[in-house]
């Protein structure tokens, strides 16, 4: 492979440090191929309706999103590409880990929307669990989709305070809580006392 010439490493030393950022992220764009061997499942994509909440359980913690209709998914995630290019084209591909990753660290995520097998990762969805664990009553399915495509684009990211969680649960039931982020702070409160 060749390496581009904005990489070459005289160029480096003197780069603003958003451009040296930008440049790691064209190598990881490039050599990014581990990624794609993610498990391919076919998601029957005919038992969603507009406005479900879609879950997708990961290693630490879960995933959420608003279906849209038409294998589309309207997610929160965090993502530096956008501070770093306004070029539509790199910032539409799929998030990887490394996107995902200093996007929290930088506090920036984004609102995007995302087809299911992109926003899934090959994991399995659950639908709509959370009606089960809210008190509140979910909205229609049409105000669900309305709400969420409505909070489109650049949010402030916040693993405990503004998360994928805050978002769909805002979206579908009108308030913005996060039950992971709950069981993480009770959880480092209830270690605190009992160091005590």
């Amino acid at each position: 492979m060749q390496v581009p010439e904005h990489l070459e490493t005289h160029r480096i030393s003197r780069m603003f440090p958003l451009e040296f950022l930008y440049s790691l992220f064209y190598i990881a764009v490039v050599t990014d191929f581990d990624e794609k061997k993610k498990k391919v499942i076919q998601y029957d994509i005919s038992k969603f309706k507009r406005g479900d909440l879609l879950e997708v359980p990961r290693t630490l913690f879960t995933h959420f999103g608003i279906y849209l209709g038409n294998n589309r998914v309207a997610h929160l995630i965090p993502d530096i590409l956008p501070v770093l290019t306004t070029d539509e084209k790199a910032i539409e591909k799929m998030v990887n880990n490394n996107r995902l990753i200093l996007g929290a660290i930088a506090k920036k995520a984004s609102v995007r929307v995302d087809s299911v097998e992109d926003f899934a990762y090959g994991a399995e969805i659950l639908l709509n669990h959370m009606d089960k664990v809210c008190s509140r009553s979910p909205f229609e399915g049409e105000e669900v989709a309305r709400r969420a495509e409505k909070l489109m684009g650049s949010v402030v990211y916040s693993l405990l305070w503004y998360n994928c969680e805050h978002y769909v649960m805002y979206c579908r039931y009108g308030t913005s809580v996060s039950f992971q982020s709950y069981q993480v702070r009770f959880s480092r409160r209830e270690r605190e006392q009992n160091q005590l």
